[in-house]
């Protein structure tokens, strides 16, 4: 696309901004992100290229499988999940205030490994709700709600990089878009740490279950269309 727009790029600018506040506690970016390219105007087959050179971008402060293996089938499997995980958070109020993780518990370390595999393979061919799973994880294996995020998105950033690079690749990158929406997102990935690291369990759950929702709301939706 050659002919650019002030009002294209500040969508773009904007929908980055909201999406790296949101992205750098929770995951979730790419509910607001993958809109904004599609309103632009980006053409399909750049699309979801685009958005992990952003998504990248921002972490950084299956993708080959995708174009072989249907992920209909999961679609069921992930919603039932996220849901499962919403109501978990939403009844243990206390859930993610203080730490309890213990380095020493090697039945943890094996357990969160696993947990790394399953849901980096996952994220390799289908995706989304791939940083509420993470959280979940690390909240799980008795993280606090702002480790637990910040842990989360070291691990997205490396899935991020190598998805990205096998797009890159595939030829699968629109630059232009990517960089304009991925230079917001960044900044607004770092407004979005410091809220989280400054106020803590109090800001991360609600932004948590919200998004978690959101995602829900949209598997059923893709579901059905």
């Amino acid at each position: 696309m050659e002919d650019w727009t002030l009002s294209m790029v500040l969508i773009l600018v904007v929908c980055g901004f909201l999406a790296g506040l949101i992205d750098s506690v929770v995951g979730g970016g790419g509910l607001i992100a993958i809109p904004a390219l599609l309103s632009v105007g980006i053409p399909l087959h750049l699309l979801l290229g685009s958005s992990k050179l952003a998504g990248s971008m921002c972490s950084l402060t299956g993708t080959l499988t995708v174009r072989q293996v249907p992920s209909e089938f999961l679609k069921p499997l992930v919603i039932v999940m996220l849901i499962v995980i919403t109501i978990y958070t939403l009844f243990k109020k206390a859930w993610g205030d203080v730490s309890t993780f213990s380095a020493s518990n090697g039945k943890l370390r094996m357990a969160g490994i696993l947990a790394a595999l399953l849901i980096g393979f996952y994220d390799w061919f289908f995706g989304p709700g791939t940083g509420s799973f993470l959280i979940f994880a690390f909240l799980m294996m008795g993280f606090e709600f702002v480790t637990a995020a910040g842990n989360a998105k070291i691990l997205n950033f490396a899935s991020n990089i190598t998805s990205l690079l096998t797009f890159i690749a595939l030829g699968s990158v629109s630059y232009t878009h990517g960089l304009i929406l991925g230079i917001p997102m960044v900044i607004g990935a770092i407004v979005g740490s410091r809220m989280a690291i400054r106020k803590g369990a109090a800001y991360i759950r609600p932004l948590f279950i919200t998004v978690t929702v959101i995602l829900i709301g949209k598997q059923i939706w893709d579901t059905m269309h």
